[in-house]
Protein backbone atom coordinates (compact mmCIF):
# COMPACT_ATOMS: atom_id res chain seq x y z
CA UNK A 1 0.00 0.00 0.00
CA UNK A 2 1.04 3.28 -1.04
CA UNK A 3 0.23 6.31 0.87
CA UNK A 4 0.03 10.05 -0.72
CA UNK A 5 -1.08 13.30 0.69
CA UNK A 6 -1.96 16.00 -2.20
CA UNK A 7 -0.52 19.21 -1.12
CA UNK A 8 -3.23 21.27 -3.01
CA UNK A 9 -6.04 19.93 -0.96
CA UNK A 10 -4.18 19.41 2.18
CA UNK A 11 -5.39 21.78 5.29
CA UNK A 12 -2.71 21.22 7.94
CA UNK A 13 -5.33 19.88 10.23
CA UNK A 14 -2.80 17.66 11.59
CA UNK A 15 -4.89 14.84 11.86
CA UNK A 16 -3.14 12.17 9.77
CA UNK A 17 0.08 11.72 12.05
CA UNK A 18 -2.54 11.73 14.78
CA UNK A 19 -3.97 8.62 13.28
CA UNK A 20 -0.53 7.25 12.03
CA UNK A 21 2.29 9.21 13.39
CA UNK A 22 4.61 6.12 11.40
CA UNK A 23 3.24 7.01 8.03
CA UNK A 24 2.28 10.41 8.16
CA UNK A 25 4.24 14.18 9.56
CA UNK A 26 3.66 17.51 9.15
CA UNK A 27 6.53 20.00 7.27
CA UNK A 28 7.87 23.08 7.58
CA UNK A 29 5.44 24.15 5.49
CA UNK A 30 2.99 23.41 7.69
CA UNK A 31 1.29 20.79 5.43
CA UNK A 32 1.34 16.97 5.82
CA UNK A 33 2.80 14.55 3.68
CA UNK A 34 3.44 9.97 4.15
CA UNK A 35 6.94 9.70 4.99
CA UNK A 36 6.75 6.34 4.74
CA UNK A 37 6.23 4.44 1.48
CA UNK A 38 5.17 1.56 1.18
CA UNK A 39 2.90 1.65 4.24
CA UNK A 40 4.39 -1.51 6.35
CA UNK A 41 1.42 -4.04 7.19
CA UNK A 42 1.14 -3.23 11.08
CA UNK A 43 0.29 0.51 10.29
CA UNK A 44 -2.06 -0.38 6.96
CA UNK A 45 -5.34 -0.15 9.58
CA UNK A 46 -4.51 3.59 11.28
CA UNK A 47 -3.26 4.47 7.90
CA UNK A 48 -6.77 3.70 6.55
CA UNK A 49 -8.22 5.72 9.69
CA UNK A 50 -5.80 8.58 8.70
CA UNK A 51 -7.84 8.75 5.27
CA UNK A 52 -11.03 8.28 6.59
CA UNK A 53 -10.86 10.88 9.50
CA UNK A 54 -9.23 13.44 7.26
CA UNK A 55 -11.56 16.51 7.04
CA UNK A 56 -10.18 17.70 3.27
CA UNK A 57 -10.06 14.16 1.68
CA UNK A 58 -7.00 14.39 0.39
CA UNK A 59 -4.94 11.49 1.38
CA UNK A 60 -5.14 8.36 -1.21
CA UNK A 61 -4.25 5.01 -0.74
CA UNK A 62 -3.03 2.65 -3.74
Amino acid sequence: MIAEVNKDECIGCESCPAFCPEVFKMEDDGLAVAYTNPVPAEFEESCKEAVEGCPAHCISLT
